[in-house]
């Protein structure tokens, strides 16, 4: 996918009448945690704090990570998980996981927290009518990395994911760890075989496989599934996806096995209803109290993830199924039909040829708002959007924060929140943005449209298009 040189960054539609109106915060690459309002104007930056992701609290308060391990000898671990008020101040803080003596470094306690956590009172992280997070107590579940060896995968190292919950105080209480559960997944032979030949291998600690590479973790919370007697899908129960290996599995808080699954095979009933999903992120339950409670919402990436069978594209085994376009799904737990989506189809765009405009390989998010609009984080290119049940585009904002060093302005997840939220600042002026018309927009200094001279060439049928007819001319092969 190429990407132009020149395009508005920023807010670029605003429809105030079909948006849920409110603040988004997201990480502006190194420079820390960014509330944006509707048209893009910028209401606070907590300098340094990064968004792994960053989530906000009522009373303008604002959860995010600091302190990056070195990646001689981890990714993607962060020191601490802290909680900051207003003014920047620091209310409380987490970081006793384990204590890390890495060689050169000063030696250190680490959360070793990467991608997700939830604090009590709200399942997800994001905004729910009458689930607000606590803010002066509470506990708060972790995603978590641990170094661990399991011959059943492989016999190399592993950077292991680990969900863990600790107390206000900071007890940890309860820990899972996923490599114990492996046999609990279902993989066929020829991907065991590619697991234990390359687990995903990384770099840090002289190599290590990040095997599953879970991306999300969020609690299930009071849901109609449980209500009606299915004890799979216990409120205190955690769905986690696994970006590397295609599955979104729930464990049971009590027991630690793997209740509920889908994937990491879309080739079979009942998930072949789903088609494949590659590579996925934020894949969660949306909580009650907003509307399609209860089904499974998830940012399917497309781009490369899996293990299998050996072809052209995929030598090795690793990272075997592949797509270039990404969707949101919508989808029944317990049937596994899908409810609502948003993919090239519903954008617009013409498949297979133009389905790779709606695309992010990595990264990326998908939080269902109260009004029953969708806001999607289109990561790996900084895009934001807001979309209704309808499809329709109501809100974009595109990021102009480029980090130093990589040539990108990727935002790894956003989230929307109510003007209330944020007490300390009035409520913004809202004002409506119509799309551009990027036919006509130039540039100061380009030409206008239609300077140009034209001639009528006889003999050569014009290329024309219909939603059923392309005509070419016979000297133009396709191509």
């Amino acid at each position: 996918m190429t990407y132009p040189s020149i395009y508005p960054t920023g807010t670029t539609v605003y429809n105030s009448s079909k948006c849920y109106n409110g603040y988004t915060v997201f990480q502006a690459k190194e420079l820390g945690a960014l509330v944006v309002d509707m048209n893009g104007g910028e209401v606070k930056l907590w300098r340094g704090l990064h968004g792994f992701p960053n989530k906000l609290l009522p009373g303008g308060q604002v959860l995010g990570h600091t302190g990056e391990r070195s990646t001689l000898y981890g990714m993607q671990d962060y020191r601490d998980l802290i909680q900051v008020d207003w003014d920047g101040n620091v209310v409380w803080k987490f970081n006793k996981y384990e204590f890390i003596e890495d060689p050169g470094e000063e030696p250190q306690w680490m959360a070793r927290v990467h991608h997700d956590y939830q604090r009590d009172g709200n399942p997800v992280g994001y905004y729910v009518p009458g689930m607000e997070p606590q803010t002066e107590q509470g506990n708060t579940m972790l995603l978590g990395h641990k170094n661990t060896r399991c011959q059943a995968i492989s016999d190399k190292n592993l950077l292991d994911d680990t969900v863990y919950e600790v107390s206000w105080n900071g007890e940890i209480l309860w820990e899972w760890v996923c490599s114990d559960h492996f046999d609990e997944f279902d993989f066929r032979e020829d991907a065991r075989t590619a697991l234990s030949r390359d687990p995903n291998m990384r770099p840090c600690g002289g190599g290590m496989g990040d095997w599953m590479h879970l991306n999300s973790m969020s609690l299930l919370g009071p849901n109609k599934w449980f209500d009606a007697g299915d004890t799979r899908f216990h409120p205190d129960n955690i769905i986690v996806d696994g970006r590397e290996t295609n599955i979104i599995f729930i464990v049971s808080k009590e027991t630690g096995d793997v209740v509920w699954k889908v994937g990491p095979y879309y080739d079979d009933t009942p998930e072949k209803e789903l088609e494949w999903i590659i590579g996925q992120h934020h894949a969660h339950m949306i909580p009650r109290g907003l509307p399609g409670e209860g089904n499974i919402l998830v940012y399917d990436n497309g781009g490369w993830a899996g293990y299998g069978g050996c072809h052209p594209a995929s030598p090795t085994g690793t990272k075997n199924v592949l797509r270039d376009y990404s969707r949101v799904l919508e989808f029944d737990p317990i049937s596994l039909k899908i409810v609502w989506q948003y993919t090239p189809h519903e954008a617009g765009l013409v498949h297979p040829t133009d389905s790779n405009r709606l695309y992010s390989p990595f990264i990326s998010a998908a939080q269902r708002l109260p009004n029953g609009n969708t806001l999607i984080t289109e990561g790996s290119g900084g895009r934001i959007v807001e979309i209704t049940a309808t499809h329709e585009l109501v809100w974009e904002y595109i990021s102009p924060y480029w980090g130093k060093h990589f040539n990108m302005n990727m935002v790894y997840r956003a989230y929307r929140y109510p003007y209330g939220y944020i007490p300390q600042v009035e409520v913004p002026l809202q004002v409506d943005i119509k799309p551009i018309d990027v036919v006509d927009f130039r540039v100061e200094g380009a030409s206008p449209r239609g300077a140009r001279s034209e001639s009528v060439v006889e003999g050569v049928v014009p290329y024309q298009t219909s939603s059923a007819l392309c005509v070419l001319s016979d000297t133009d092969d396709g191509n």
